[in-house]
């Protein structure tokens, strides 16, 4: 059966809110702890992932966030909007007994956005590297750790988002001056450190999440992911016939074929199903796919995020019924 989910974000700043609209137009499919940019620093999604970190602490500047010698004001902000949230998700799914989403963002996008405390990106030293990912690891298998205390029921899916990764992987962050670019980082570190990530989910279902069009395939299947996260339509052929290698090995395509504003599932079923016929893809096994919308519905007015998620619960209604012939 093909189900749906969401990709992370929500528009608006109340939490109990965000949980429950979630939980309501989600609960037939895989729903999510949502994430609420709007709230302002410690909520968006570096602070959110940096409030996981053990023995690693943060501050924000003008520029952004930045590693600090000692837990401050806005490392406890972004902690406790957490502690919030959990909370609201423990008393919406009380009782609650399937899957369950949790979202992180991952070593490399961090890497490539908090800056060290001479000024540049985490990701240039290799040592900040090698202690980044093991804190995140830490501070993940701690968080699913209280998700599952606080919903026992719960089956908990790890989606790893990694919208940076390409840039990292290719030497495009520019450097601290502006003047140039990061060199890039080699492949294979980029891989083991992605995987050191995933494994702290134990054998929980855990996906990477990569809204670039450039999203590394190859690389995500070599982590050791279950999953691929994408935006379906800033997908090439050559990508698609990419994302068909990893399907038919095992990989499940969570796909982002509905766009953030809604639309029609018609529409988004066509695009969908046309692409999988390209690539040789046999239609029931669109039955192992899971489609959410194109990316996080953090900007999107209130009404349209609920209308892009049904019509994404639409969609995957549609495709269970194609699948089954």
């Amino acid at each position: 059966m093909t189900r749906a989910s969401g990709v992370g974000s929500w528009p608006g700043t109340r939490s109990r809110e965000a949980v429950v609209a979630v939980r309501d137009l989600l609960g037939d499919g895989i729903p999510h702890l949502p994430e609420l940019p709007a709230r302002g620093v410690g909520a968006d999604m570096v602070g959110r992932a940096a409030a996981l970190l053990e023995g690693l602490h943060v501050e924000t500047q003008p520029y952004g966030w930045r590693f600090a010698g000692r837990p401050g004001h806005d490392e406890g902000r972004a902690r406790a909007l957490l502690r919030e949230d959990l909370d609201e998700l423990a008393e919406a799914y009380d009782g609650w007994s399937g899957p369950l989403k949790v979202q992180v963002t991952g070593p490399w996008t961090l890497g490539g956005t908090i800056e060290l405390p001479r000024g540049e990106r985490a990701v240039a030293d290799h040592g900040a590297r090698r202690d980044l990912v093991g804190s995140l690891a830490e501070g993940l298998r701690a968080h699913i750790a209280d998700v599952e205390r606080l919903v026992p029921g719960a089956e908990v899916i790890v989606q790893v988002d990694e919208p940076g990764l390409p840039a990292v992987l290719e030497g495009r962050l520019p450097t601290a001056s502006g003047y140039g670019t990061l060199r890039a980082v080699d492949r294979s570190e980029v891989r083991d450190g992605l995987r050191a990530v995933l494994d702290a989910a134990g054998e929980r279902t855990t996906l990477v999440h990569c809204c670039a069009g450039e999203v590394p395939v190859q690389l995500v299947r070599e982590s050791g992911a279950r999953g691929i996260s994408l935006d379906t339509s800033l997908l090439d052929g050559a990508r698609w016939e990419q994302v068909a290698e990893a399907v038919e090995a095992g990989l499940t395509l969570w796909a982002g074929a509905v766009p953030t504003t809604g639309g029609d599932w018609r529409t988004a079923r066509e695009r969908l199903v046309g692409a999988w016929q390209r690539i040789g893809l046999p239609l029931p096994s669109l039955a192992d796919v899971v489609v959410t919308p194109a990316c996080g519905l953090a900007e999107a007015p209130p009404s349209s995020a609920v209308a892009a998620v049904r019509t994404t619960t639409d969609l995957a209604s549609a495709l269970t019924d194609l699948a089954a012939g």
